[in-house]
């Protein structure tokens, strides 16, 4: 089934060359079928990147998906063109009357801050209390997690002695939970990070369901027991180039930067490196939407009396 995409969006052209199908508006309103509503808060500097790795993921399903964007308007952006962000993307505002069966909220380049010193922490803040009425399911990438590990159940982040850089496999604790459908014993993951959360804590925390873990950087995928929220510490949606073109930056920009670790074949940064994540992105992905399909309620203007 196709997913549903704003009309023109630029990373439509991208989609269908490789082959990804995709449906305008127009065409998606003649179909007798209630799609799923996804809202992607994207948080990172190059929205286009970002949005061109989440539509890849959703649109492996037979669901109809359909996707609105939000930004925050309380930050300006210096990477994306503010024509862009007014013509494929929404405001707080604009759907704060509105219901979805999902939302995404990438992660950002802020790790080094602490939350409150993040200019549009009051309006994510809000955003956050506006879903816990308004949303089904939530998933969490990167920086996003340890923010609402912190913002629901007062996980707190911790910085890493060294930045957490490259690829590395993680080993699934529970095969049978409903997210992990189709996972291996061991996956690998992206992970490009200076912190990480407080294991330890997490352990002791009723709420929350450790899905898979690494002996030494701890988890990787979390849950809550009803399975609504999900956090994600890695980046299963990056592309093959996009670790090598953090550590490409750093390099131009004069920065100590280690190789990043199990990525570039025999360390050589000049050969292109292989991908070994990008299945269990789509396996992730396609169960959390196939999960919140089967649980999430016909009709979402029921959604505020559901949370009652």
């Amino acid at each position: 089934m196709p997913i549903k995409i704003i009309e023109d969006i630029p990373v439509r052209t991208q989609l269908r060359a490789e082959q990804i199908n995709t449906i305008e508006n127009s065409r998606a309103m003649k179909q007798d079928i209630r799609p799923l509503r996804i809202l992607i808060l994207n948080l990172m500097p190059k929205k286009e990147i970002t949005e061109l790795q989440l539509l890849r993921l959703l649109s492996n399903t037979p669901l109809q998906i359909d996707v609105d964007f939000l930004y925050t308007s309380s930050h300006q952006s210096e990477h994306t063109a503010v024509k862009h962000l007014q013509q494929f993307y929404k405001e707080f505002a604009d759907i704060k009357d509105q219901y979805y069966d999902g939302l995404i909220i990438t992660g950002a380049p802020v790790e080094h801050l602490n939350f409150l010193d993040i200019d549009y922490i009051h309006e994510l803040d809000d955003i956050m209390r506006w879903s816990q009425q308004h949303v089904f399911s939530r998933l969490f990438i990167c920086w996003a997690a340890l923010y609402a590990l912190n913002f629901d159940h007062n996980i707190d982040k911790i910085r890493l002695k060294n930045k957490l850089f490259g690829i590395y496999p993680y080993k699934t604790l529970d095969p049978h939970h409903p997210l992990l459908r189709g996972f291996d014993d061991f996956y690998n993951v992206p992970q490009s990070r200076h912190m990480n959360v407080d294991y330890d804590k997490i352990k002791v925390t009723s709420e929350l369901v450790v899905l898979s873990e690494h002996p030494t950087f701890g988890p990787d995928i979390l849950t809550t027991l009803d399975q609504r929220d999900v956090f994600i510490l890695g980046h299963l949606e990056y592309d093959r180039d996009t670790l090598k073109q953090e550590y490409d930056r750093d390099v131009l920009q004069g920065k100590v930067i280690s190789l990043p670790e199990n990525y570039f074949p025999n360390d050589d940064p000049d050969i292109l490196p292989n991908i070994t994540w990008k299945s269990h992105g789509h396996l992730l992905y396609n169960n959390w939407l196939n999960e919140t399909y089967q649980n999430t309620l016909y009709n979402l203007n029921h959604l505020s009396l559901y949370f009652k």
